[in-house]
């Protein structure tokens, strides 16, 4: 695993997974928490793409899942492509991901049980006011890609296999076209998530394609507009596999699914909802399971 690709968030479980994941560039662990009534046994461990753990959406998940049952659930922060290669080591219970062709591969070779839908939100095209390719305000995210690379307008990728560079790599196969070039930047840092990648392009002052809630939670801080929104392509579909346990048999598999109910219940999915809607005057995603859809 490549230095800089895993980070640890909230407090690790134990000194195995810490010592574990040190020497792939994490962050330094929080001090542990006081214990509560979950034991050792009933804590899980989820890898989570970074966008939703920067948003804050999955440490608000973890916390009302735990108050209400005492089981701990902790997370390793890394894009979808290596969060699912962390899944393949079997080294956690579950990976939180959002590039359903690779989740789609996870599952069919078994590494996974099935693809839960959980939320989603959508990515827009964000460009310095200037706008030096002229696509503001278009409809189509074909035309738009198209005429940043007509004009060689520099766009900042993350380049790294996450959810959103293969979101990118999707949109800009749609519209035709294999960027590259020295307009076509691949951020070196882009490992590191969404928020890094952002602040770096309103630095240069590019273009680039970000979630929703990446560019909400950092919106005061930005130059960058959002030139392009609302295509049908542009959806960002986030979901839940838990790791197979006939593959992997200290795979706790009884408290995964007990926070797949949660998080794809009536309290996961009204929390999912409404959080953000009140700090950044709209939500940051939307409910998408079975009863999410109905709320």
């Amino acid at each position: 695993m490549k230095k800089g690709i895993v980070r640890l968030f909230g407090t690790v479980v134990s000194l195995t997974l810490l010592f574990s994941f040190v020497g792939c560039g994490s962050q330094p662990a929080k001090e542990e928490a006081p214990k509560t009534a979950a034991t050792a046994t009933e804590q899980i461990l989820m890898a989570s793409t970074i966008g939703p753990i920067d948003a804050g959406i999955v440490a608000a998940l973890e916390d009302a899942f735990e108050k209400k049952t005492s089981i701990k659930v902790r997370h390793v922060g890394a894009g979808t492509g290596e969060a699912l290669k962390i899944g393949q080591s079997g080294s956690v219970d579950l990976v939180m991901v959002h590039a359903k062709a690779l989740e789609e591969k996870f599952v069919s070779e078994g590494y996974g049980t099935k693809r839960i839908d959980l939320m989603y939100n959508d990515f827009v095209i964000m460009g310095p006011a200037e706008d030096p390719a002229q696509i503001k305000g278009l409809k189509n995210v074909n035309e738009a890609l198209q005429k940043i690379a007509k004009t060689q307008a520099p766009f900042v990728t993350r380049g790294d296999n996450s959810g959103t560079h293969v979101k990118e790599k999707e949109l800009w196969q749609a519209a035709g076209i294999k960027p590259e070039g020295n307009w076509y930047i691949k951020f070196a840092k882009g490992a590191e998530g969404n928020a890094p990648t952002l602040k770096y392009t309103d630095e240069q002052k590019a273009y680039t394609i970000m979630d929703r809630a990446t560019y909400l939670t950092l919106k005061k801080e930005l130059k960058l507009e959002v030139l392009v929104e609302k295509d049908e392509s542009l959806l960002n579909y986030i979901s839940l596999i838990p790791v197979n346990p006939e593959k992997f048999p200290t795979v706790k598999n009884d408290l995964v699914m007990k926070f797949v109910e949660f998080a794809t219940g009536q309290e996961g999915q009204t929390l999912i909802k409404e959080f953000g809607a009140a700090q950044y005057g709209e939500p940051l995603f939307f409910p998408n399971s079975e009863v999410g859809k109905k709320l």
